[in-house]
């Protein structure tokens, strides 16, 4: 190959690079902001444990504090629980 031809195909790399590092930016880029966005929920302090069969807000764990459940739980959940921890021993 000639020197011009490599510099031309380089070039086209370069560039080809670029667009798709841009366009990727962009389609990612909006994603990602639309996922980090946070909705925040009030709960008045009477009702700060969540009844049974619903779930917690995300991001934050609250035990079950339920006598069935409790149970039935080993002492190192039960422990992990207290620590504000989410169990990963059953």
């Amino acid at each position: 190959m000639n020197m011009k031809l490599k510099a031309l195909v380089g070039s086209a790399i370069v560039g080809s690079m670029i667009a798709g590092g841009a366009i990727g930016s962009m389609l990612f880029g909006s994603a990602a902001s639309a996922q980090t966005s946070t909705t925040t929920t009030t709960t008045p302090a009477a009702t700060s444990t969540p009844a049974a069969g619903t779930a917690p807000a995300a991001g934050t764990f609250k035990p079950n504090e339920d006598a069935a459940h409790e149970a039935g739980e080993s002492a190192a959940r039960e422990a992990q629980e207290n620590a504000g921890q989410m169990p990963t021993v059953p």
